[in-house]
């Protein structure tokens, strides 16, 4: 079911008055940070982290907040991508293999079927540390499911110091900028050329994209056992294989009797795309992000590993690409671009 978070309904009491004095506190101190100009100068400007990164000042507050508040469990999982890399998908597939129950078909399905996969798995710095509150997550039951985009750097410590496991979703940069455009442009007009200039420069939300990737994937090959890397490029080339590596991980692998029965395949084709996109939930009805009622459709788009051929120009693409050779140089990370790529791996 969709995680409810006991708040305080705008009651005044000492820990209210407590919460309220926090994020005020972090409201001052982002109000030091340096500023960005918005995408084209019509949304709200960008507050650059010390750490580099930038977000709008709401979701930094937010961010600094959960970073001295959340106290994560060893039992946790935390799921990490960068905006547009397929987080609607993999939430929905995180959901429901941590989930499943032997009535996997009467229980999960219809949760998913019911609930946008961002109600299911919500997001610390836009949906749980929000409206100048501290929720009490002590009664959630195991196991904890959270997203987020912040970047390793700037996560609560209890991440690492727990033990809880990681997710973490890459997908090819080319089309994750290019599914980010697309999804800005939902709210203002921006010019392509722009947009690449501000990706290229690090300019981003929550990024350089680069570094945010280069954070997780050390942390993975440090501790493989505690982070988990996935591309979305190998998640469409096999979501079913994927699916299993993904429930595997987390401590909750498909049985040999529910593989026989289908089980991991009515949950793959349960959160394709094609299935999601359908649903009443995706097509009429809104969740809140940021404090606002944001339409879910907004989160589907195409989904289709190398879009960004329909977009870019040979010369923009090669400098995203020349800047993902030279970043990720001597890191042994090497992400797969096409499906027949993929195939030889």
């Amino acid at each position: 079911m969709a995680t409810v978070f006991p708040r305080d309904a705008g009651v005044s009491t000492p820990e209210a008055d407590e919460a309220k004095k926090i994020y005020d506190e972090a409201r001052r101190v982002v109000s030091t940070y340096e500023t960005v100009p918005s995408p084209s100068g019509t949304l709200q400007d960008y507050c650059r982290h010390p750490s580099g990164w930038c977000i709008t000042l709401p979701i930094m507050v937010s961010s600094m907040v959960a970073e001295q508040h959340f106290e994560a469990r060893g039992t946790d999982v935390l799921l990490v991508t960068m905006p547009k890399s397929g987080t609607t998908w993999i939430k929905a597939l995180l959901y429901a293999a941590a989930h499943r129950t032997d009535d996997t078909s009467s229980s999960i399905l219809r949760q998913l079927a019911s609930h946008n996969s961002h109600q299911l798995v919500p997001f610390l710095e836009a949906q749980v540390y929000t409206k100048d509150q501290i929720p009490d997550l002590s009664s959630l039951p195991a196991p904890r499911l959270f997203a987020t985009h912040i970047p390793a750097e700037s996560l609560p410590p209890s991440v690492v110091a727990s033990g809880c496991k990681v997710v973490y979703l890459c997908r090819d940069p080319k089309d994750c900028f290019v599914s980010l455009w697309h999804f800005m442009n939902k709210f203002t007009p921006w010019d392509i050329d722009e947009a690449h200039g501000r990706f290229c420069e690090g300019v981003s939300l929550y990024g350089p994209f680069w570094e945010h990737v280069l954070s997780y994937w050390r942390w993975h090959v440090d501790r493989p056992g505690q982070v988990l890397f996935l591309t979305y490029e190998e998640l469409s080339a096999d979501p079913l294989g994927q699916l299993r590596r993904l429930a595997e991980f987390i401590g909750r692998p498909f049985t040999p009797g529910e593989q026989e029965a289908g089980v991991d395949r009515e949950i793959a084709e349960a959160c394709a795309m094609k299935s999601m996109v359908n649903q009443e939930v995706n097509q009429s009805r809104t969740t809140e992000i940021v404090e606002m009622p944001i339409p879910n459709g907004i989160f589907f788009r195409r989904g289709v590993v190398g879009d960004w051929t329909n977009y870019l120009t040979p010369e923009m693409a090669g400098r995203i690409d020349e800047i993902t050779k030279s970043k990720f140089e001597g890191s042994g990370l090497m992400l797969p671009k096409t499906i027949s790529e993929i195939s030889k791996i």
